[in-house]
């Protein structure tokens, strides 16, 4: 891996002073069919603070198997693998995650990746990834944006964001720019705490800086965040972000 920029919603030397100062281990999964890669990913951030590799695997299945075993913080997911790559392996863990009655743990997802095509990009991002980066980042950069999406910002190598925000801007308008009424029988179930609680999870906002941000608990919450899953029959934040961007809540 060779040195360059990553872009995303905070300075990067402010995410690695966050993820210092929080003194908690982010574990993290890898995903990907070449073995020698992964050896090389473990040895590079095997030596980065506030950093474990918890697990790894080489196919969609033991990936699956392997992240619902470990429960990992953040999985590093190759895009390409033959049996499926990065979107089999969110769908599969996000819909296995919401197939229980009770929430399951979701981790969040970066891929890392030798493509920088624009169709990869979107595809992941759309399947529920929180970044997107390519394979030529270096160690310290890597590590960073481990820290970064852990802590809820996106992250994307450089012009790479660009594809998401075109694509994103090239979607049909809802009917609030078409200036028709929005009737909406589940966001209308919300309470107006309910709602904002909503907008901050779809912005990438943690719990915790959610009950700074409103001036509540953690654990008030954390009961807004599972009436709103509930309301509107969402299964978990990834599925519940979506919902939310779609209605134009964020």
């Amino acid at each position: 891996m060779t040195d360059e920029s990553v872009v995303g919603g905070a300075d990067a030397s402010e995410g690695a002073a966050g993820g210092a100062a929080g003194g908690r281990v982010c574990r993290v999964f890898l995903v990907d069919d070449h073995a020698v890669f992964r050896s090389g990913v473990r040895a590079e951030l095997g030596g980065q603070r506030s950093i474990e590799v918890a697990g790894e695997a080489g196919s969609v299945a033991e990936a699956v198997a392997g992240i619902a075993r470990v429960q990992p913080d953040v999985v590093l997911l190759d895009v390409h693998m033959p049996d499926g790559g990065g979107v089999a392996v969110l769908r599969s863990v996000l819909e296995s995650a919401g197939s229980g009655d009770d929430a399951a743990h979701v981790p969040t997802f970066l891929a890392l990746s030798v493509s920088d095509a624009a169709e990869d990009v979107i595809a992941v991002i759309r399947a529920g990834a929180r970044g997107y980066v390519t394979k030529t980042i270096s160690g310290d950069e890597l590590a960073d944006a481990v820290r970064r999406v852990a802590e809820g910002d996106a992250v994307f190598s450089p012009r790479l964001a660009g594809f998401v925000l075109d694509a994103f801007a090239r979607a049909a308008p809802g009917p609030e720019e078409r200036g028709e009424p929005v009737h909406d029988p589940e966001v209308d179930s919300l309470t107006p705490r309910e709602k904002e609680v909503l907008r901050l999870l779809a912005r990438g906002y943690t719990y915790k800086e959610i009950a700074e941000e409103l001036f509540i608990s953690v654990k008030t919450v954390e009961t807004h965040a599972s009436n709103v899953l509930r309301k509107t029959q969402q299964s978990n934040r990834h599925a519940l972000t979506r919902w939310a961007q779609s209605r134009h809540l964020d």
